[in-house]
């Protein structure tokens, strides 16, 4: 086992050695702000998910089971065996949503075992090389960019129903309701990894059910038909609508649960399958109804914001009788735990910030009582409308949970015992200062070993001969959250950047839009069914610099360095041509009406030409 303090991580290539006997298939799944309180089995007083129940008695269930309470760091986490502030994926949106290039993803390892490696659903670890599935280990990927089916970078107009998704790389329209899509698509590649006499790691992430609220009608009536009942007359009847949206969604993810359950079983493949169930994040709506007896729900960090449900099944795996299992955990033992109980060894000086809990599922060793953890992520940018250096986007130790025991220190300023104060009501920081001192010890010497990572930016790579042309959106623009198509259709007035690096050098065509390419809107105006914002631009303009943070709006237009073209009324997109040098720079762009600067080109395409002229 690797102490959790130990802050030494080896990046890149991981040999393995492995048996030739069979080895364990591994199915990870994770649904997308679901809490620990939707699952009946937790004591849900609207929703059944009779399914989850079922898995729930088969299971080891971690107990005392932690993950970020943002869905990037989460899942960034889950794929690393690292730390959020060690692996990049600190934040869900603003340039700081992607995992460094050079860390090992799980699927890499698993790849390098001999496994069949596939991905299907949310990915949100980044949009663009190197950072898709496809470029982390994942041999067969149906996936979307970012945090829901309809954000920014992914294709528009997606509403759950017979959408657009990337499917190993190009885009394709697969029919049918997405959760339900992901799950077919997942159980298909299982089927093809059994007959190719294949072990597979098959990772579903559901978009269900992160908002937008679109369940399937029979599941939201279902659902609404519960909650029409006497017992939950106290419940407001717009927060019953919503109820009946989003549970309504958890339930498809039950039934299909059910239906991913038997197809295990009908394959031959339960008994040497482990199966993972677990969630992103605390619950979006527990507060408001039940929340299974804690205070908080996602982007907090009390204890509803981060504790959830992880379920791990393996009949074959000597696991002995279901049971919960205690001690402190998080969501970075898992891929250590994973390789160890698959037999896949990477190189000794291989280190994770997670612990292996291989020994503890069998049995045989038990979490350490002193273990201590960190929660902590970057926060979202808030109302900011343009970069700024000092954006709260930046990760502080200060905006940490600390985890020892029942012990929960909260921004260096709040002490809780759950023992006594499960609710975290009382703030004790100053009755206790042996426990403080210990716990501060540990949140320091964490920031210690990640600080010098915690803030470091990532860089689309651009002219690369993996990815060209190039599709760029807002929702990478560093420090400035534009992620859903909703503000894009709005024309919110914002401006940004984005990071690049030239991967070779050479003459570089650069398109700005306002709309993406599928909608054949025009810069100025609306969509072509007259729906979105008009807006009255009339000019574009284009600066390649490694300024980060360049102020426009402070230079006079005779010092402007870049360049500019007038937009016509009829422009879909205006076209730059311009000779790139290799390495990293920063793409700014504008729109701007008569007399002002309005807001960033929202998507820009770049594509490289060839040599330089």
């Amino acid at each position: 086992m690797i102490n959790l303090t130990q802050n030494s991580i080896l990046f890149g290539v991981i040999t393995m050695s492995w048996s030739l006997i069979a080895q364990p298939n591994v199915l990870i799944i994770m649904t997308d702000d679901q809490g620990y309180p939707e699952i009946s089995a937790h004591g849900n007083p609207v929703l059944q998910t009779p399914n989850l129940d079922r898995l729930h008695g088969q299971s080891l269930r971690l107990s005392d089971y932690h993950v970020s309470p943002m869905c990037t760091p989460t899942r960034g986490q889950l794929l690393t065996g690292l730390d959020a502030a060690r692996n990049g994926a600190v934040n869900v949106s603003s340039g700081r949503a992607l995992l460094r290039p050079e860390v090992s993803t799980i699927a890499n390892f698993y790849e390098d075992a001999g496994y069949k490696t596939g991905v299907f659903g949310k990915w949100h670890l980044g949009a663009n090389y190197p950072y898709r599935p496809q470029d982390r280990g994942f041999q067969e990927s149906v996936w979307y960019p970012s945090s829901s089916i309809p954000s920014v970078p992914a294709y528009w107009g997606n509403d759950y129903f017979d959408d657009v998704y990337i499917h190993n790389g190009n885009e394709k329209r697969f029919k049918g309701y997405c959760a339900d899509v992901f799950f077919n698509e997942a159980m298909r590649f299982m089927s093809e990894s059994a007959q190719s006499k294949k072990p597979f790691m098959c990772y579903l992430a559901t978009n269900t059910p992160h908002g937008p609220f679109w369940p399937k009608e029979e599941d939201r009536k279902e659902i609404a038909e519960v909650l029409a009942q006497s017992m939950f007359d106290h419940l407001d009847n717009n927060l019953k609508k919503r109820l009946a949206l989003y549970l309504g969604m958890i339930r498809n993810i039950d039934r299909n649960m059910g239906k991913l359950m038997k197809f295990l079983e009908d394959e031959n493949l339960a008994e040497d399958t482990i199966l993972i169930f677990k969630t992103d994040n605390g619950s979006l709506l527990g507060p408001q109804y039940f929340n299974a007896g804690m205070r908080g729900k996602k982007t907090e960090i009390w204890e509803g914001g981060h504790r959830v449900p992880c379920f791990i099944r393996w009949p074959n795996g000597e696991f002995g009788k279901a049971r919960d299992v205690g001690g402190l955990t998080q969501v970075q033992d898992l891929l250590p735990t994973m390789l160890d109980l698959c037999g896949i060894k990477p190189k000794k000086n291989t280190k994770f910030d997670g612990i292996s809990l291989a020994s503890v599922l069998r049995g045989k060793g038990q979490v350490s009582e002193d273990r201590i953890l960190i929660i902590n992520y970057s926060r979202m940018p808030g109302f900011s409308n343009y970069p700024s250096p000092h954006s709260q986007t930046q990760m502080r130790a200060d905006q940490a949970a600390v985890l020892w025991k029942r012990w929960r220190l909260l921004e260096d300023r709040e002490l809780y015992n759950l023992a006594t104060d499960p609710l975290q009501k009382k703030n004790i920081i100053g009755q206790y200062p042996d426990v403080v001192t210990k716990m501060r010890q540990n949140l320091y010497s964490w920031w210690d070993g990640v600080k010098h990572l915690a803030n470091e930016e990532q860089r689309i790579i651009i002219g690369s001969e993996h990815e060209n042309p190039t599709k760029l959106s807002a929702t990478e623009w560093l420090d400035v959250f534009v992620d859903q198509q909703g503000q894009i259709r709005r024309g919110v007035l914002k401006n940004g950047y984005w990071l690049i690096d030239v991967a070779r050098a050479g003459e570089y065509e650069i398109e700005l839009r306002r709309w993406p390419k599928e909608t054949e809107g025009t810069i100025s105006g609306t969509l072509p069914d007259g729906s979105g914002t008009a807006l009255p631009i009339n000019q574009a303009m284009l600066y390649v610099s490694g300024h980060n943070h360049l102020k426009i709006s402070e230079k006079k237009s005779y010092q402007f360095e870049g360049l500019t073209k007038r937009v016509n009324p009829k422009d879909k997109g205006v076209t730059f041509s311009m000779n790139l040098k290799k390495g990293p720079t920063a793409l700014h762009t504008w729109f701007k009406g008569k007399n002002e600067l309005m807001l960033s080109a929202y998507y820009v395409y770049v594509n490289r030409k060839g040599d330089a002229k």
